[in-house]
């Protein structure tokens, strides 16, 4: 997939960080803003009507753990982002199920302390290559400017285990 996905869904959106942006940038692409607070959630419901964006851009309250368990969503999307949601593990495992076949996961990183450009791996020390397997993904590259992103291919469906059961990612993660 280069370029811009034909569909992506925001992992824990809060603020809409980076989740209102893309919409506005890719405005021609359908996305969902996932999160589990309802406040924040009501708020990202009001910025989308605002903007006029009902039409293309959902906001779907709920624990990434369980939206990664229906049918509706599993598997579903090309492309997956996040911004402090979490660490590596639990992006990792809560991202990995919403992720199609070949989807790409992308996820805001702390600095290097290397600036320009692109690496194969970033930090291997948060995404270790054989724990993102058990999940079917793998590092693809990672990418420092004036911030850094770690992007991640989904090679093959993210095994059924997956996710564990609400809140057993953060407290037990597997990596």
């Amino acid at each position: 997939m280069g370029g811009r996905p034909p569909c992506w869904l925001d992992l824990g959106s809060g603020g809409g960080l980076p989740g209102l942006v893309l919409a506005w940038r890719w405005g021609d692409r359908p996305a969902v803003l996932l999160d589990a607070n309802l406040r924040r959630s009501n708020a990202l419901e009001r910025a989308v009507a605002g903007m006029d964006w009902s039409d293309r851009v959902a906001v779907l309250r709920g624990r990434a753990e369980e939206v990664g368990r229906q049918a509706r969503w599993r598997a579903s999307q090309p492309a997956v982002v996040a911004r402090s949601f979490g660490p590596p593990a639990v992006v990792a495992e809560c991202a990995s199920p919403l992720l199609s076949p070949g989807g790409l996961l992308v996820v805001s990183e702390p600095p290097t302390g290397l600036i320009g450009g692109d690496a194969v791996v970033g930090h291997p020390e948060r995404w270790p290559e054989e724990a993102l397997a058990q999940l079917g993904l793998r590092p693809a590259r990672f990418h420092q400017r004036e911030f850094g992103y770690q992007v991640l291919v989904q090679d093959h469906p993210c095994p059924e285990r997956f996710p564990r059961r609400t809140g057993v990612p953060q407290k037990r993660p597997f990596f």
